[in-house]
């Protein structure tokens, strides 16, 4: 039987030992890029299948990102506008997700339960919101919870980036933004 003393330490000695961080793959990692020099600067333009999101700074340069993006069958590809920003955002899954993982997203079943914002909640640090014609589509650009995800096609549709790499993007694009998904 464990003992409240021998809780207490273990506890003490685990939040003592140190935290080994995820190291991103340093392709995925943020650096200026050539680009075809006919996209117009302030645009991002995502391609799923390298794993990149592109932030056009100017003509023929882009800052590059490494991304996370949907599971075969569940990503977004189109024309969007970023329609809303937000820091350390909430969160809840949509119905179709509820209902295609139920074991996973059990707790939002039959309740209005919306996970606040903060480090655990899935959309990370920053969320960009894409709409379409003044409508969101429920699609984000948002950091995650799980870092590893990043050059693969793992979520639920959204385009996953490190906290870190989010919270930059998000300085550097307004409300309004054009968002193309290849």
């Amino acid at each position: 039987m464990i003992t409240r003393r021998t809780f207490v330490a273990a506890a003490a000695a685990t939040a003592a030992m140190p935290a080994y961080a995820f190291e991103v793959d340093p392709i995925f990692r943020p650096q200026k890029v050539a680009i075809k020099s006919d996209l117009v600067p302030g645009q991002i333009l995502i391609m799923p299948r390298a794993h990149f999101l592109y932030f056009v700074e100017a003509p023929g340069v882009a800052m590059r990102y490494g991304v996370g993006v949907g599971k075969a069958g569940l990503e977004f590809t189109g024309n969007a506008k970023i329609g809303a920003k937000k820091e350390w955002p909430t969160w809840r899954p949509t119905n179709e997700m509820i209902e295609r993982e139920p074991n996973h997203y059990g707790k939002f079943k039959d309740n209005d339960y919306v996970q606040p914002g903060g480090p655990g909640n899935p959309l990370g640090a920053r969320a960009l919101y894409l709409f379409q014609n003044g409508r969101d589509t429920f699609f984000r650009i948002h950091g995650t919870t799980s870092p590893s995800s990043i050059g693969r096609s793992v979520s639920n549709g959204c385009i996953r980036m490190i906290n870190e790499h989010v919270m930059d993007l998000y300085e550097r694009v307004p409300v309004g933004t054009p968002v193309t998904v290849l």
